[in-house]
């Protein structure tokens, strides 16, 4: 795809219904152990946080050392984000796959270490930049290597099944890595196991069968770095998505304001709040497993008013005062979010040639990645101002204005 051609239907082929059994992409061999590696390797990474935020905050009594721990993640992600692409384009994605992976598993020794000396503070930060710096390489190389494992027609379904395994991760690890603080009493025995789930990935994906046609490497330049973008901006429709879901995540995210809302406005203390992070993550399991068995028909609608579902779902949670109805809110977010996720990450991978993956997976992953942060922040700026009820009810009005400029300026994803 270049320019500005669109093929008559660009989404039918990749999203449409197929006779295959939803089951079919899971007898693959190789992306089973993709599949179930990075389960564990997820699942480990939400104990993780669990267990940074509760030591440091432990340490310190400090919001701002919780805040400094968005900022670690965020500078690699500045720093490294293209240069990793272009490395997903020009070099073994699986050798980068397990090299990146080993470095996580050696910042969480180092966490270990940190917790049960009782290092300073700026120990573990510098731990967590080492680990940030490693996914930040891993993403663009893990985007781009799965499409490598599975059928065309079987890639869609091959999302469904992952996002819903780092959907089960995102609902069960924070509830493991609690309670294994509650028996511990000490955040360096999550620090130890998400070492090991490391370990244990490292293993599974290295024996996946991956094999890629060996291609000129491109020498590290303005040029080459830039391809990504080059080709994101050219694409009408990977753009539209792209920018879709980047307003969508920075103008309607009202989880970073979940403890201000159960405590003040639900009144349901820290078992609510805890009900509340899990409803998301739910919805998005949910989505994910009937996604999986019920592919779209029509995905750019669909995305379009999955986005439009968020932003209504996200203003309901914004005024309510009940806990049931702002759970259910929470839930139908996570729902239509997936939604999201699955149509895009799906579009990005097939509309964009191999030899470019890597670099446009790092501008997709470096647009939403920061609109997460950004959105967290944005979220507490206009709270500390207007109040957290005008901050959810405008983001999620402003999310139904986003869908209705994209739906007018990239008519193709409409029709």
């Amino acid at each position: 795809m270049n320019g500005g051609e669109v093929p008559p239907d660009p989404f039918a082929p990749l999203l449409a219904p197929t006779n295959e059994s939803p089951y079919a992409v899971l007898r693959n061999r190789d992306f089973l152990l993709y599949l179930i590696g990075r389960f564990i390797a997820s699942f480990g990474a939400q104990m993780l946080i669990v267990a940074v935020g509760w030591e440091l905050y432990e340490r310190t009594h400090s919001a701002m050392a919780l805040g400094l721990v968005g900022l670690t993640n965020m500078v690699p992600m500045f720093l490294f984000t293209l240069p990793a692409g272009h490395f997903a384009d020009n070099h073994n994605r699986k050798r980068i796959i397990l090299l990146m992976t080993a470095m996580m598993g050696l910042a969480s020794v180092g966490l270990t270490l940190c917790s049960a000396l009782q290092a300073p503070t700026p120990w573990i930060y510098a731990c967590l930049f080492v680990a940030g710096s490693a996914r930040t390489f891993l993403w663009p190389a893990s985007s781009s290597f799965l499409p490598q494992l599975v059928s065309r027609g079987a890639f869609p379904r091959a999302v469904a099944w992952s996002t819903g395994s780092f959907q089960l991760a995102s609902v069960a690890g924070p509830a493991a890595g609690g309670a294994v603080i509650a028996l511990t009493h000490h955040a360096a025995w999550v620090y130890a196991l998400h070492a090991v789930s490391l370990v244990v990935c490292l293993i599974l994906v290295g024996l996946v069968h991956y094999q890629r046609a060996p291609a000129p490497p491109e020498p590290i330049t303005l040029a080459s770095l830039a391809v990504g973008f080059k080709f994101v901006f050219a694409s009408r429709i990977i753009f539209g998505i792209i920018t879709l879901d980047l307003f969508a995540v920075l103008l309607g995210g009202a989880t970073a304001l979940l403890p201000v809302y159960a405590k003040d406005i639900l009144h349901v203390g820290p078992s609510g709040l805890g009900l509340l992070q899990a409803a998301l993550p739910v919805g998005s399991l949910i989505s994910a497993l009937v996604l999986a068995h019920r592919p779209l028909e029509k995905a750019g609608r669909a995305l379009l008013w999955a986005v439009a579902g968020f932003g209504l779902a996200t203003i309901g949670f914004g005024i309510s005062t009940s806990f049931l109805f702002s759970l259910l809110m929470l839930f139908i977010c996570g729902v239509a979010d997936n939604v999201s996720v699955l149509v895009r990450h799906t579009l990005v991978q097939l509309l964009t040639p191999d030899e470019k993956r890597g670099r446009v997976s790092a501008v997709n992953s470096l647009f939403i990645g920061t609109s997460n942060e950004l959105g967290g922040f944005e979220s507490g700026f206009v709270a500390h101002w207007l109040g957290p009820v005008f901050s959810v009810v405008s983001g999620g009005v402003g999310t139904i204005l986003v869908v209705v400029a994209v739906a007018w300026i990239w008519p193709e994803i409409r029709r």
